[in-house]
């Protein structure tokens, strides 16, 4: 085991045992606005989804792994409706090894002018820079350089990761911005999934000892789909924006609205000190399928416990002895397909489609997931049909 594993172990075993500080805190809900386009479906959902979110934070400029820089425009009007607090968020690839910090500076700083000149609540700007912990201190160097561009009530963000927390430059970076933003999700090897609580909770609690700042967690409303290639590597990761890649290979990743509204309740009861709320990634749309259902979003961000109500039903066809087997989420909260749908009656043949494959086993026919997926809050999903002499009775399986 490295050096560095052993040290991030430690911390995060001493975090997992340690208790965190204060009384109940309700944390104010922000959204990361991602979208390249602003589609009429975006914009109704900053519209209509708008009173949970206390700010928004919204994709304004990009440098990408080759060092081009590209600009975003939002709707403005739609922005300066909401009301609420904008921040400009800069993404800057991970990846990209060096910059010419003079020219980066006049691509944010050009940002903020543009910005400055709507008519919204502009708060100021966010650097999302996931580097290597090795280029923390260029990095800081780049905030410090940047500091001096913004007015006095403007704000300088930054987003974290995880793998930061053992690095002794990790609080000079911080020390050059008004906030940061932790994400815990999508850090770690997709094989690993999107989200784990336990594991979240331990980096919060670390990442709360290197600042005396107020800052947030940065948590997931949506899914992803990840492919593989023969080698076992990963191919592309598709979630805002759909790659070329096939299906075979993949797998789906989803953030289950429960299980993210069951950690938020557990923060909020107890949370890390100067925690200041959530940034969550991303405002879901009706255009976008691998984010919550509008109705998971707001009960989530409302703290209204989701209800999950999931069944299985065969409908007669035309043909008397034809079912359409067909799945309803008739609950609010989005939930995965189940693994297998049990088929009980006198059925001579059956198929699957939409993610399931007919099985025979000991007890017959059954219906078994071949992809994993999400059912969002009142849909359905024709999953397979049926031909049998009397109508079957259907369960579900795991």
């Amino acid at each position: 085991m490295s050096r560095w594993m052993v040290r991030i172990a430690w911390l995060l075993a001493a975090a997992a045992m340690a208790a965190c500080s204060g009384t109940p805190t309700p944390l104010a809900n922000d959204a990361y606005v991602w979208q390249r386009q602003w589609t009429p479906s975006l914009v109704s959902a900053l519209t209509n989804d708008g009173p949970s979110v206390r700010a928004w934070r919204v994709l304004a400029g990009e440098m990408d792994v080759r060092g081009q820089w590209r600009v975003f425009t939002p709707d403005w009007r739609a922005l300066a409706a909401s009301g609420k607090p904008v921040m400009a968020v800069v993404r800057i690839e991970g990846q990209l090894q060096q910059w010419d910090e003079a020219a980066l500076l006049a691509d944010v700083q050009a940002v903020l002018a543009v910005w400055r000149q709507q008519k919204l609540v502009f708060a100021g700007v966010e650097i999302d820079h996931d580097c290597a912990t090795s280029r923390l201190p260029a990095y800081a160097h780049f905030l410090q350089a940047l500091r001096p561009s913004l007015l006095a009530h403007e704000q300088l963000s930054v987003t974290a990761l995880p793998t930061w927390l053992v690095s002794p430059d990790l609080d000079g970076l911080l020390a050059q911005a008004d906030e940061a933003v932790l994400q815990v999700h999508a850090v770690q090897s997709p094989r690993a999934g999107l989200f784990n609580p336990d594991q979240a909770r331990a980096w919060l609690t670390v990442f709360a000892r290197h600042t005396s700042k107020s800052w947030r967690v940065a948590l997931p409303a949506y899914g992803t789909r990840v492919s593989w290639d023969e080698q076992g590597r990963v191919a592309s990761i598709e979630s805002e924006r759909p790659t070329l890649v096939g299906t075979e290979g993949s797998s789906e990743l989803f953030a289950d609205p429960r299980a993210m509204q069951r950690f938020v309740a557990s923060l909020e009861q107890r949370a890390p000190d100067k925690l200041a709320g959530i940034a969550w990634f991303r405002l879901p749309t009706g255009d976008d399928t691998r984010a919550w259902s509008e109705t998971s979003w707001l009960a989530v961000l409302g703290r209204v416990p989701l209800q999950a109500s999931l069944k299985v039903v065969a409908s007669i066809t035309d043909d008397s002895r034809r079912y359409d087997v067909r799945l309803i989420n008739d609950g609010d909260a989005d939930l995965p397909l189940p693994p297998l749908i049990h088929i009980d009656g006198s059925c001579m043949a059956a198929d699957g489609i939409n993610g399931y494959a007919l099985e025979r086993g000991e007890r017959g026919f059954y219906l078994q997931r071949t992809r994993v997926g999400v059912l969002r809050a009142g849909r359905q999903l024709a999953v397979g049909w049926l031909r049998c002499d009397e109508a079957p009775a259907l369960r579900l399986g795991s």
